[in-house]
């Protein structure tokens, strides 16, 4: 089975920038979608940015200009780049993929911004 497993989490202070990264444990090539999720204590999960296989880029309205999100399907990566990062943006973010009815997520990883 697929997995995914996340890292570059961790704790930065506002303004600063960090870039999270998402391996496939198979082919990226497989997945209609891949993407990141965040969720905040006392908060639902929630779409941060996606990536279809045609390079399709979507993200929350409210964090355009400020992440970007890409894949390397050669090294079956996505990663999420963070930049302006603010307090409330603190929260484990996810990685998620798609193929078809199948959705696999990641364990997450703890980005905190400090004030």
């Amino acid at each position: 089975q697929v997995q995914l497993v996340e890292s570059g989490g961790g704790l930065v202070q506002a303004g600063g920038s960090l870039r999270l990264s998402c391996a496939t444990s198979g082919s990226i090539f497989s997945f209609d979608f891949m993407g990141w999720y965040r969720q905040a204590p006392g908060k639902q999960r929630e779409l941060v940015a996606g990536i279809t296989g045609d390079f399709t880029r979507m993200y929350t309205d409210s964090l355009k200009g400020r992440f970007t999100i890409s894949r390397d399907n050669a090294k079956n990566m996505v990663y999420l780049q963070m930049n302006s990062l603010k307090p409330e943006d603190t929260a484990v973010y996810y990685c998620n993929a798609r193929m078809g009815s199948l959705t696999i997520w990641g364990q997450g990883t703890q980005v905190t911004v400090s004030s």
